[in-house]
């Protein structure tokens, strides 16, 4: 068992690091991230950038982003209705080693079998 106030320990069953790294190692939620980096986007162009994603998993993915802080959803009260996602400043921290993970798989994809 390990000492309380112990530093987190992704190898350990119930480290709450468990839970980020399975959403930040989904394909979707870091893809989500990289098109955002540019800057907000609404749910379209975002789906647009992402090719081959639904309609129903692009809303999942944000959903899920904006309740972990790395997203925000921002609602113009505009006819019609306008919604942008950005990155908050978690997002762009995350985004970092994902773009950097992006580049090399990019770079070295010709390896894979």
């Amino acid at each position: 068992m390990p000492a309380l106030n112990a530093p987190p320990d992704a190898y350990l069953a119930n480290c709450p690091c468990r839970s980020v790294l399975d959403l930040l190692a989904d394909k979707w939620s870091a893809l989500a991230l990289g098109a955002l980096t540019a800057g907000p986007l609404r749910f379209g162009e975002v789906r647009t950038r992402l090719e081959g994603i639904s309609p129903k998993v692009l809303t999942a993915v944000l959903r899920r982003l904006e309740e972990n802080g790395l997203v925000e959803r921002t609602v113009f009260p505009e006819v019609p209705l306008r919604v942008e996602y950005a990155l908050t400043e978690l997002g762009r921290d995350a985004n970092d080693p994902l773009e950097a993970l992006r580049r090399w798989v990019e770079a070295n994809i010709e390896r894979f079998p």
